[in-house]
């Protein structure tokens, strides 16, 4: 956090010693202060897992010898080894050679960009020297290196593995609700139902879940809904009563069989709901589609001709009597009355789903197991649900997902991988993708990380949140700021410090609650930036006591 400034001569700045070895340098030995030569960063800052420096600064008008060629190379000598940058060189106006011409009279402004991959054997003990050799005529001279900066800046490398893995949701509802449906046909012009209506087999069906819902505190009637219809063969008023008719015959025999069951509804006038429809001549037209009556499309153009119901209604009586099938089949169909009966089945509470979770799983549907895993903070319970939901539900991504997801929380990357890939492959869906893209970041693998995040859209915005921790690492600080946006937590404070916004960062890491040592660590850090001293002390030893080793980083 310290920065010590030096005051840096450039890789020109030394050709003022080549004056011993070559004569005729000592007017550019004597002036060196004018070159204003610097080298920025100083001390140098990693970025996107790379060192760069840039050496600038001025060669005055008359200073730089017409006959002479110099050449650096800047060199970062790091734990016991030493990585070049490129090397650059500059030469004379009469100078032979391929390098950048420097004019005698007007002289120019120079600029040396180079970088290189980080290692981590720079952090800390590291320094750059400048290496120079320069030439006049035959004659050459190398120079000590000269040590024009000290140490680098590992900032962004405070980045926590903060990635936000997603759990699966669960659909549960302890309510559901469903219907049961039966359909009572009757005679022409009829609206009476026949003994042996009621014994049909989804008359009997509807009788006998009645009367299990009288035993069943879990299973409540809500109400009927009947739909009532004539045959389109009748004339209309009377088809409109009659629908009317076999709507009520319909629910009486409802209501009949619930008061048998002891079963009362609260209110009978909402409960049993009557929809008469009066003649199906839609119905009419969909039997006639799907029957074997070969002159059928025939038959259906000339009767859709009358747009008058009344002559409709007695052709299809004349069609009748010569189609038997239409007589015997279709028209029977029509006279029907079809009951829906909802209710509503009341699942498990919450106690029972936990001991059922745990005692006996291979009873519970696959959302009651998604569920009952939310219902407690013990993974390792949580990891015996989600394998019993992946056991018995194999097709269901959203269990062996979850089963990835609590690996992770036991640090268990490789096994948590497997499950992610076993689960796109159940079904390629966002939320798997995006713990995959997070596993390819934590194992080094940043471009493959974006590729999953760009098929992870719309899985949540843990996802974009990913996406920053690889723009922090790729040295993108704007684009992680963004995508970062609206989270107060220590890696967003570090983007924002490392983009220059150190306010910002401030404010994030204040909004944190962060009381860790490294979340001190790095309000020491902006602090600095802001040239708080008294914050800097204060943080610092928070940090300092938290985890001692923090002490020798801030060196």
């Amino acid at each position: 956090m310290k920065t010590t400034t030096f005051k840096v001569f450039s890789l020109f700045t030394l050709i003022g010693l080549l004056v011993s070895g070559c004569g005729g340098l000592g007017k550019m030995e004597k002036h060196i202060e004018e070159l204003g030569a610097k080298v920025e960063p100083e001390p140098l800052i990693v970025r996107g897992d790379s060192v760069e420096i840039n050496v600038s600064g001025i060669f005055p008008p008359k200073y730089f010898h017409k006959k002479v060629v110099v050449e650096a190379t800047p060199v970062l000598v790091h734990g016991g080894s030493e990585t070049a940058f490129d090397q650059t060189g500059f030469q004379g106006e009469d100078a032979a050679g391929n390098y950048e011409v420097i004019p005698y009279e007007a002289g120019k402004s120079f600029n040396h960009t180079d970088k290189i991959a980080y290692d981590a054997s720079m952090a800390n003990t590291s320094s750059l020297e400048l290496r120079i050799s320069g030439t006049k005529g035959n004659a050459s001279e190398t120079f000590d290196p000269l040590v024009i900066g000290t140490g680098v800046i590992t900032t962004p490398y405070l980045m926590q593995s903060d990635d936000k893995f997603i759990m699966s949701t669960d659909k549960f509802q302890r309510i559901l609700n469903k219907t049961m449906e039966a359909t009572i046909n009757y005679a022409y012009n009829s609206s009476n139902v026949t003994s042996g209506e009621l014994r049909d087999e989804d008359i009997d069906a509807m009788k006998d879940f009645i009367k299990l819902a009288a035993s069943k505190d879990s299973l409540t009637f809500t109400g009927t809904a009947v739909e009532a219809y004539a045959s389109p063969e009748g004339e209309i008023t009377l088809n409109e009563n009659l629908a009317d008719e076999r709507a009520e015959s319909a629910n009486a025999v409802v209501a009949a069989e619930m008061k048998r069951q002891k079963i009362s509804p609260e209110n009978p006038e909402a409960f049993f709901g009557n929809d008469p429809k009066g003649e199906d001549w839609e119905g009419f037209k969909d039997l006639m589609s799907q029957s074997s009556i070969a002159d059928k499309e025939l038959i259906l153009r000339v009767l859709e001709m009358y747009s008058d119901k009344n002559k409709r209604e007695q052709e299809i009586k004349n069609i009748a009597k010569t189609y038997k099938e239409i007589e015997k089949e279709i028209l029977p169909a029509l006279r029907r009355s079809q009951i829906d009966l909802n209710y509503d089945v009341v699942g498990y509470s919450d106690a029972q789903l936990k001991d059922l979770s745990v005692n006996n799983p291979d009873i519970l549907t696959v959302e009651e197991l998604l569920y009952a895993a939310t219902l407690t903070d013990d993974i390792n319970q949580q990891l015996s649900m989600y394998k019993a939901a992946e056991r018995n539900y194999p097709a269901d991504y959203r269990a062996i997902n979850n089963v990835g997801v609590i690996y992770m929380v036991q640090n268990k990357i490789n096994d948590a991988a497997s499950q992610f890939e076993k689960a796109v492959e159940a079904e390629n869906n966002p939320v798997t993708l995006n713990n995959l893209g997070a596993v390819a970041r934590l194992k080094g693998d940043r471009e493959l990380a974006l590729e999953r995040y760009a098929e992870a859209a719309g899985a949540g915005p843990e996802v974009s949140y990913n996406k920053g921790l690889v723009h922090i690492q790729n040295g993108d600080y704007s684009s992680a700021v963004s995508s970062m946006s609206g989270n107060n937590t220590f890696n967003m404070a570090l983007a924002k410090m490392l983009n220059g916004d150190t306010t910002g960062a401030k404010t994030t890491m204040d909004n944190s609650g962060d009381e860790s040592a490294h979340a001190y660590y790095l309000r020491a850090v902006i602090a600095a930036r802001m040239n708080n001293s008294a914050d800097v002390l204060s943080n610092l030893g928070s940090a300092v006591g938290k985890d001692g080793t923090l002490g020798a980083k801030a060196k």
